[in-house]
């Protein structure tokens, strides 16, 4: 019998604490992803201008790149602080930092006001936005794993990642229904601004809910253990950097290896395609603004369903369907989007985003039981995010610069393929983690069967 501080929630407190996780998780990606399609849409007008529009893409891209250079550091900074002081004071913080950076970045003045201190200012409060973001993702899916039973994980950890698409879809429409409202004038002077300042609202709506959830019970043990004991041992974990590179650095290059071809081909995806599809097919701004739109509503009814599979069959199969089908769909999206067809863009961007949430929905339980709880937040965390620096931070970058040189989509695809394998080889040598019980001080070995030990007898 479970002991009342690892026992999990009635349903009732566990739809509320992943509604938490599901809210401040939607509204971070929001504040990231609106960035994103404002890099590809007007920043490179606004902050770049006198530049070929392709090369001001570049230049543009390259100040969204930078919000992922500064994720490690938040992994690294929140990793630390959550597996020592909990997860969710972590988590308001987060909030905070990225609602705050976001809704300044509405009020900033551009190029034309500004000159080049704009671009710098711009830059800089991308760095705030990464930094808040790389703290976020693990605290958030950890408090939801951390609550919920083992035997349906997978299905209740995968939907903070909803927040991913939720956030896509929430971006995207607002864009989608300012250029649908306002000329391209009004939209490039002052319309663009509207979504950014929305997310002030965004994040009081987020902190309500969030300070009203308890700490995760599995965190609260083992910190209660770890005083307790007074060991050396102890002593150690109050460093988890130090004990996650000791004791699991095998498992975080697995969760690195395991990101490329998510974090790539969800990026190519999601915010290159608007380049591709607006420079190269010739198809309007709504149009392609609407392909994603619908595909991330796809995107985001399709995560729980993968996540429930790997509670039946693993981790490692799903994951490994999602990596396979992204490499093997690379050329069939952009032939698609070539046809310069509004039906096939929307269908090349849908199945990619269905197969993405093959790998994204078993993500957060996967990565979750690979670490020991004093220093799960920091493992989950690092391997997270180190790998989105050489995965999805340059990946529109990449994308752009193939595009430019080649003029072709040849290359970019390759790219996508390339990163297929180098996840497809990470997940494969990595353990089953399906069932661990996380309130262990060590996960334990995939072959000890948790479930099949745990299930009563008939």
């Amino acid at each position: 019998m479970a002991s009342p501080a690892t026992a999990p929630p009635p349903p009732a407190g566990l739809r509320r604490i992943v509604a938490a996780s599901l809210v401040g998780t939607t509204i971070e990606w929001y504040d990231f992803f609106l960035y994103g399609s404002a890099a590809a849409l007007v920043f490179n007008k606004l902050f770049f201008p006198g530049s070929d529009p392709l090369v001001g893409t570049l230049l543009s891209f390259l100040t969204y790149a930078v919000g992922f250079a500064a994720r490690p550091i938040g992994a690294l900074v929140f990793g630390h602080y959550g597996d020592r002081l909990g997860r969710k004071r972590l988590l308001v913080l987060s909030l905070l930092l990225m609602g705050g950076a976001t809704f300044c970045i509405g009020l900033l003045p551009t190029h034309a006001t500004l000159g080049s201190a704009a671009p710098v200012l711009l830059t800089a409060l991308r760095l705030v936005q990464g930094f808040a973001l790389g703290g976020e993702w693990g605290g958030a899916v950890l408090l939801v794993s951390e609550h919920g039973d083992a035997r349906q994980r997978g299905f209740w950890a995968s939907w903070p990642q909803t927040g991913a698409p939720a956030g896509q879809l929430l971006a995207t429409g607002v864009l989608s229904a300012l250029t649908a409202l306002l000329s391209d004038a009004a939209f490039t002077s002052w319309g663009w601004r509207v979504p950014f300042l929305l997310s002030g609202v965004l994040v009081l709506v987020g902190l309500w809910i969030r300070l009203s959830v308890d700490e995760s019970p599995v965190f609260k043990e083992a910190l209660a253990r770890a005083e307790a004991r007074k060991t050396e041992t102890a002593a150690v974990e109050r460093m988890p950097l130090v004990a996650v590179l000791r004791d699991h650095w095998r498992d975080v290059l697995v969760a690195m290896g395991a990101r490329m071809a998510e974090n790539i081909s969800y990026y190519v995806i999601t915010a290159f395609v608007l380049v591709y599809a607006t420079t190269q097919a010739g198809l309007g701004k709504q149009t392609a603004l609407n392909a994603v739109l619908i595909g991330s509503a796809v995107h985001f009814a399709v995560i729980p369903a993968w996540g429930a599979l790997s509670d039946r069959i693993g981790r490692k199969p799903v994951y490994l369907l999602g990596a396979a089908g992204v490499g093997l769909w690379a050329f069939p999206f952009f032939a698609l989007i070539d046809t310069k067809s509004f039906p096939a863009l929307l269908l090349a961007v849908t199945v990619g985003l269905v197969l993405h949430g093959a790998m994204y929905a078993p993500q957060a339980a996967f990565f979750s039981e690979m670490f020991a709880t004093r220093m799960r937040y920091s493992g989950a965390s690092i391997g997270a995010q180190f790998a989105s620096v050489a995965a999805g931070a340059p990946a529109p970058l990449i994308a752009t610069a193939l595009l430019a040189d080649y003029d072709s989509a040849t290359p970019i695809a390759l790219y996508v393929i390339l990163a297929a394998i180098i996840t497809l080889v990470a997940v494969s040598v990595a353990k089953e983690t399906r069932g661990r019980d996380l309130a262990a001080v060590e996960p334990q070995a995939a072959d000890e069967t948790p479930l099949a030990r745990s299930a009563p007898a008939s």
